[in-house]
């Protein structure tokens, strides 16, 4: 009994950090930095399709765009001990299959892609409110959670495909990264309020059709709504503001930079021991440029330890 409770506190726990859409800067992910016991280890498989005004890359030069974009994602997370503190390690790997069609200087297009995305990883620490803990006393620490401060970064190496006479591809051909900060805070023995802003910076991509484009950092701040249901059963009513990135191609400023809005809900339900899945739908509020999209997540995870 107590074994399967564990196993549950820890799928709740992953399902939160895993499954964001190829948009980085718009990506909804309620308890990022929920704690676990140092030592877990676990296998996340994810699937999402996003449709409407997407691409792998929302800083492109283009109007009237609708995609269909199918993602699958395989990653690997494991907790321990850095500082005296629950840290966690994340590897992520997309791959995306998608149709995107749109008008590049009033010439309509259309772009079939599929094959692996860019590959990341994140580093999370927690600052104060969760030291490492072993399986008893995070159970311990789940039944009067304090509140809680962490700070993350997440690299995307530009691994995924590229060719650089197209438009439209999976990979970005440069590298991203984001630091973050987080605050949980308990409202009572069932609901928690959670707050994250970061940034991402952006490399410059040196083979845009001959020429090289950069982009400005796009900061974002998220809020949740967490309702825990029982152990391991909780839902979430997530909200999001990302403003920036307006990209230049060969030393002319684009008109696209981004001040948009998105909301989602979160429903993550335990399944047998070792088992759990996480349900996720999110859609555009306000959109200034780009992002107005609609997507859905199904997220799996094992508990290897």
């Amino acid at each position: 009994m107590v074994r399967r409770l564990y196993v549950r506190l820890l799928a709740l726990v992953a399902l939160g950090l895993v499954g964001s859409p190829p948009c980085l800067a718009q990506e909804l992910a309620p308890r990022s930095y929920w704690p676990a016991p140092k030592g877990t280890k676990l296998l996340i498989l994810g699937y999402s399709h996003q449709s409407g005004d997407v691409v792998t890359d929302p800083s492109l030069p283009l109007t009237g765009v609708d995609s269909s974009i199918d993602s699958g994602v395989i990653a690997y997370q494991q907790t321990f001990d850095l500082f005296g503190r629950t840290s966690n390690l994340q590897l992520q790997l997309p791959y995306v299959d998608g149709t995107t069609t749109g008008q590049v200087n009033n010439e309509a297009g259309r772009r079939d892609v599929n094959g692996f995305a860019d590959f990341s990883a994140t580093l999370s620490l927690n600052l104060t409110g969760a030291p490492s803990m072993t399986r008893e006393e995070f159970q311990a620490w789940r039944s009067d959670p304090q509140p809680l401060l962490a700070a993350s970064i997440k690299l995307v190496a530009p691994s995924g495909e590229y060719e650089a006479d197209k438009l439209i591809n999976i990979g970005t051909n440069r590298w991203a990264i984001r630091p973050r900060l987080g605050y949980i805070q308990p409202l009572s023995e069932n609901w928690l309020l959670e707050f994250a802003i970061g940034a991402w910076f952006f490399e410059d991509n040196d083979e845009f059709l001959g020429t090289t484009r950069e982009q400005d950092p796009i900061g974002a701040v998220d809020f949740s709504l967490v309702r825990r249901i029982r152990t391991g059963f909780w839902l979430s009513l997530d909200l999001t503001y990302y403003v920036g990135g307006r990209s230049t191609v060969d030393g002319d400023k684009s008109a696209d930079f981004q001040r948009n809005s998105r909301a989602g809900l979160t429903v993550v339900y335990p399944l047998k021991r070792h088992h759990a899945v996480k349900l996720a739908w999110s859609n555009g509020l306000v959109t200034e440029s780009g992002g107005d999209f609609q997507t859905i997540f199904l997220n799996y995870i094992y508990v290897i330890r």
